[in-house]
């Protein structure tokens, strides 16, 4: 069947289509993106704007009519942090609906780290054992660990790049004084986390999923997106830590025009290398293997177990908040 993903982030709205069947490898037959930003759309009460509602409408509802045309089956469609903490959210939720025909469901934190810890499961297979799982995103900071396909330990954090450039960073590039307090905040904020982790034992695979990371591993060396998805790639503590001094010294406009950072990202890759370093650094990891998969490959498949009846056991079931994701009548647009 054809399915598509629509992942309604704090940085992009990304649809994702692919064909999947039942046991099968999803393989990816198109990617659309659109740069909305929505976290930079929120008022002080941490609100979404009403013009930051409207871009998301038109977001949604394009990319509603390119699933539509695809021939997708259904449209698996989600939001993360930024709707996941607006105070009216539901309110856009409802519009969103109202107005596209399809129905966002807002992902709760952990859920999002099962999810990409599902993905990242599947792509490097049983013989991984002990998997560590990180994922920067605009919002927020996931961690995941375990040895089976949901993890033990699923955690988010509000340490997301996008967030911490808006709340941290007076200026481009920020000054070294707002990077170490940054630092000092992050390494805080993980100290009970990687804790917790720790009670999991060392892993025998680390993983990092996401742009920033992949960002990140590009620029200390890493293999190019052109040399395909099953490419090694990986990114060390030591590389790193070169990386971050280097970039922190460089205007957003510079870092746009390195090869593998994004211009829509550019300007909250300080942040997310900040990030990055002081996880590894909590954690005692010396490296993290990229993994292409993350969230959205998660969620699809998830719904293909569902339709296999393989799985039927939610993440309810694992003492979170069920996501719906996998039900048939969630998120599939009409008509």
């Amino acid at each position: 069947m054809r399915l598509g993903v629509l992942d309604v982030g704090s940085n992009t709205v990304h649809l994702l289509i692919v064909d999947a069947h039942r046991g099968g490898h999803p393989t990816p037959m198109a990617s659309e993106k659109t740069a909305l930003r929505l976290a930079e759309s929120l008022d002080s009460s941490g609100r979404l704007s009403r013009a930051g509602a409207d871009a998301l409408v038109r977001a949604v509802r394009t990319a509603r009519s390119s699933a539509k045309a695809a021939g997708c089956r259904d449209v698996l469609a989600f939001a993360t942090s930024a709707l996941r903490e607006a105070p009216n959210s539901a309110a856009v939720l409802s519009r969103v609906h109202a107005e596209t025909g399809l129905a966002l469901q807002v992902l709760p934190g952990e859920d999002e780290a099962r999810y990409t810890f599902l993905a990242v499961r599947r792509w490097f297979g049983w013989s991984a054992g002990q998997l560590l799982v990180l994922d920067i995103g605009g919002g927020s900071l996931e961690l995941a660990a375990g040895l089976d396909e949901l993890p033990a330990v699923a955690e988010s954090l509000p340490l997301g790049a996008g967030r911490l450039t808006r709340e941290w960073f007076s200026s481009d590039p920020p000054p070294r004084r707002e990077i170490d307090a940054l630092r000092a905040h992050v390494e805080a904020e993980l100290a009970p986390v990687a804790a917790r982790l720790a009670e999991e034992g060392p892993p025998d695979r680390a993983v990092g999923t996401s742009k920033t990371f992949r960002s990140l591993a590009r620029l200390t060396g890493a293999a190019p997106s052109s040399a395909g998805p099953r490419a090694r790639r990986v990114l060390t503590d030591a590389g790193l830590r070169q990386v971050g001094a280097f970039i922190s010294r460089m205007s957003a406009a510079d870092l746009a025009e390195l090869e593998g950072v994004s211009p829509s990202r550019a300007h909250q890759l300080v942040a997310g290398a900040v990030v990055a370093e002081a996880t590894m650094r909590a954690l005692g990891i010396h490296q993290l293997e990229i993994c292409p998969w993350a969230l959205r490959e998660g969620v699809i498949l998830r719904r293909l177990d569902w339709l296999d009846g393989a799985t039927r056991s939610d993440l309810s079931s694992q003492g979170t908040t069920a996501t719906g994701l996998v039900a048939p009548q969630e998120a599939r647009y009409t008509g």
